[in-house]
């Protein structure tokens, strides 16, 4: 595998980023994703055609967690950044603690038998009848949560052990010209097992999940105690 590196951004705190701060987080949170999406590609884009290829996430205190195959750059210093080489060494067996923000979907075909994307929750509520929904909504995200990080583990090269649920909500990314992009997200935690490392790495590199340039997909991991 490729090297990769960790890295923590985190808007600079002088006075002219300060001015700048209601425009780079908005607080409606849709609004926000957007713009963090644009943003943390400034720390990436040194070239017209890059492809993308980092992960990122954001935390509790605005400050953004990002894997990525380069070192992230800041040509218009907008931001601190703490970066380091990430070298897990992992073998067959080892546990880890997880934490993940996922977009996760299924594709079906609509009346006119055309491809569909929907997030795995709200397929699932579909077979719910509308007044039991809001108390069969938090069952039924564990239950596809749970289902598609076990599959993603299948092919991924780990198996789950333990999962927490610890939030599903949907997101509306707003869009000059087009409708905005509806996103289903789930806040998985809980516990996994490596099978087989050298199919592990490079999917935790790849990330797990859909909408990845927006904040989704980046697997958190460390070693359990």
């Amino acid at each position: 595998m490729n090297s990769l590196y960790l890295s923590r951004l985190a808007l600079r705190r002088d006075a002219s980023i300060a001015a700048l701060a209601p425009l780079l987080l908005p607080p409606d949170t849709g609004a926000q994703t957007g713009v963090t999406h644009r943003l943390i590609w400034t720390a990436f884009a040194d070239d017209n055609d890059r492809k993308r290829d980092f992960l990122w996430r954001q935390d509790e205190k605005s400050r953004w967690l990002v894997l990525s195959a380069r070192p992230p750059e800041d040509p218009h210093r907008l931001f601190e950044i703490e970066s380091k080489a990430f070298t897990p060494v992992l073998e067959a067996g080892h546990r880890l603690t997880f934490a993940l923000r996922a977009n996760a979907v299924v594709t079906r075909k609509d009346e006119k038998g055309r491809p569909k994307r929907s997030d795995i929750v709200m397929d699932r509520l579909r077979e719910v009848p509308h007044g039991a929904r809001a108390q069969e909504r938090g069952r039924l995200a564990a239950e596809a949560g749970r289902d598609w990080l076990a599959r993603q583990g299948a092919k991924s090269g780990f198996r789950l052990d333990r999962i927490d649920v610890v939030a599903y909500r949907t997101e509306k990314i707003p869009r000059s010209d087009k409708k905005p992009i509806e996103l289903g997200l789930l806040d998985l935690e809980g516990d996994i097992s490596v099978e087989t490392p050298e199919i592990f790495l490079p999917a935790l590199a790849v990330g797990f999940g859909k909408a990845k340039g927006f904040g989704c997909g980046l697997m958190l991991i460390r070693r359990c105690l």
